[in-house]
């Protein structure tokens, strides 16, 4: 997984609220067992039409949005089934950060573990935001997780708060299991000096 320590990137006004799951990336396109891929999913049933043509109203398919790489949205965005799919395919599109006022609990952590920074701001000031990326073309922000703040050249600033734990693990890159394997040497330590009784024996 890749270290987040700062984001600049175009924003994407996603202006729909408690989008789920399946409107992320619908059940049929979950059979794959690798986590890439899955970008070409994302929002199928908003992104193009029952003829497979791209859905020209649909704000994704606007050229303007096209390497955008922060996704603004609306409350409890990630709602729905616990899919970790869904954070996949934001993560494979080109999103690495998501701006919502709420998300859904279990999304909300999975974000986390693919290497995707949520970030949770006022209602107000996604708003403001909204108003701003809807005037603005190719409107950009800059998210600093090592300052847990939003900026962009116009003047806006918010900071937001971020559990420690997770911050930690997002700056150096690192999943469950690359935690994990920072205690490598402590844990073999500890299993060397067990006492035999508790080895499993052949």
């Amino acid at each position: 997984m890749q270290p987040f320590k700062q984001h600049q990137g175009i924003v994407v006004p996603l202006d729909r609220a408690n989008v789920d799951t399946d409107a992320i990336i619908p059940k049929q396109f979950l059979k794959r067992i690798e986590r890439s891929g899955f970008g070409q999913f994302l929002f199928y049933d908003w992104r193009f039409q029952e003829n497979g043509q791209p859905q020209p109203d649909f704000i994704l398919n606007q050229s303007s949005y096209q390497n955008a790489s922060i996704l603004l949205t609306r409350t409890n965005f990630g709602c729905g089934s616990s899919r970790e799919h869904a954070p996949w395919a934001l993560l494979d599109y080109g999103f690495r950060v998501i701006i919502a006022p709420s998300f859904a609990d279990i999304f909300y952590n999975n974000c986390f573990k693919n290497g995707i920074l949520p970030v949770r701001i006022s209602e107000d000031q996604v708003e403001e935001l909204f108003q701003r990326s809807f005037k603005y073309a190719n409107y950009q922000l800059n998210v600093d997780l090592k300052r847990k703040q939003i900026t962009d050249e116009l003047g806006f600033h918010a900071t937001f708060d971020l559990d420690p734990y997770r911050r930690y693990c997002l700056l150096n890159g690192l999943d469950d299991i690359g935690v994990t394997l920072q205690s490598e040497q402590a844990i073999t330590c500890y299993e060397q000096n067990l006492p035999s009784y508790y080895l499993i024996q052949d």
